[in-house]
């Protein structure tokens, strides 16, 4: 899993409460258990004007300009910024792996569904909870300034704007911890390998039948 550590990044503002995983990937492209591919049907039926379908040359499609997603002043962004309620209905994590695909990397919102804020973490996506009134004033500044940026630093927990402003965020020290390390769960598995070769050698001493 890549670090996160500092991000300095256009904003792209997704101004709907509720979002579902249906809406950030389609079911019909949950035919893969990779991790990759995805960004290019993330908030597909929003993006496109046609259906999509597994295996489309998504260059070749019609988009819908009006969706934030598909405006030049948002190009390159990312952190998405969003209203309550993020990531709800199913458990599906290809939901993640469509927005980490698609390169984004910090979701701002009021709230987030419980399971999607957890895969989160676990594919090194940062999900940070700021009060409806920030998040609202956050959309008024996006939209009125093009170009508008934010740096968010883990190590501080701190966000910077381009307009000037400063918040702190609140994130849990362990789910920091491995943010900052790059560390899902099969890497903090590793990290005691040693651990766990000791534990093998000592059972094919002990038990040596179950190893034959």
């Amino acid at each position: 899993m890549k670090p996160f550590n500092r991000l300095q990044s256009l904003v792209v503002p997704v101004d709907r409460a509720n979002v579902d995983t249906d809406a950030l990937i389609p079911k019909q492209f949950m035919k893969s258990i990779s991790r990759t591919g995805f960004g290019d049907n993330l908030f597909d039926e929003w993006r496109y004007l046609d259906r999509g379908e597994p295996g489309q040359d998504a260059s070749q499609r019609p988009r819908n300009m009006a969706f934030a997603l598909n405006q030049p002043r948002y190009a390159g962004a990312q952190i998405l910024l969003a209203r309550e309620n993020f990531g709800c209905g199913s458990s599906r994590e290809h939901a993640v792996w469509a927005l980490n695909d698609f390169g984004i990397r910090v979701l701002l919102a009021p709230s987030f569904a419980d399971i999607f804020f957890n895969n989160c973490f676990k594919n090194g996506l940062l999900p940070i909870v700021l009060s409806h009134t920030l998040i609202t004033q956050l959309f008024k500044e996006v939209v009125h300034h093009p170009g508008y940026t934010m740096t968010v630093d883990l190590h501080s927990q701190t966000i910077q704007t381009s307009t000037g402003l400063s918040m702190p965020f609140a994130v849990d020290a362990s789910r920091k911890h491995r943010l900052l390390e790059g560390l899902d769960e099969i890497g903090i598995t590793l990290k005691q390998a040693d651990l766990i070769r000791a534990y093998e050698a000592r059972q094919r001493q002990n038990t040596p039948w179950l190893f034959a």
